[in-house]
């Protein structure tokens, strides 16, 4: 599987800006996708998720403001960003979780973008 995104950039504090990621490959197999975000010295974390079947999960810092969606026939996940704020300055990844279930029992793999920087300026 391979994941591919675009759409980051700057913007001014206040302002919007959507994410967008395709994934490629053995598509059939994910099941979740999502975005994570990672700035210099921290640890990459959580931003949002969603299923195949579309239940989300945010971060706290996020909720309300950020929207995630996915078309499951185009194999792509969108990140939609309001009201976004200096703390969100971070290089976001596309993340897409592989589960196979198989007669031994289920694998799973994570896999990543290569990541897109956003900037948001004060």
């Amino acid at each position: 599987v391979q994941l591919v995104e675009s759409g980051g950039g700057l913007v001014q504090a206040g302002g919007s800006l959507t994410l967008s990621c395709e994934a490629s490959g053995r598509t059939s197999d994910i099941n979740t996708l999502g975005w994570y975000r990672q700035v210099p010295g921290k640890q990459r974390e959580l931003v949002a998720t969603i299923s195949t079947g579309g239940t989300t999960n945010y971060a706290d810092s996020v909720k309300g403001r950020f929207t995630i969606s996915r078309d499951n026939a185009k194999n792509t996940v969108d990140l939609r960003m309001n009201s976004l704020n200096p703390e969100d300055t971070a290089v976001y990844y596309c993340y897409g979780l592989v589960v196979v279930h198989r007669i031994e029992g289920p694998w799973s793999h994570e896999y990543w973008g290569q990541g897109t920087q956003v900037t948001v300026s004060s």
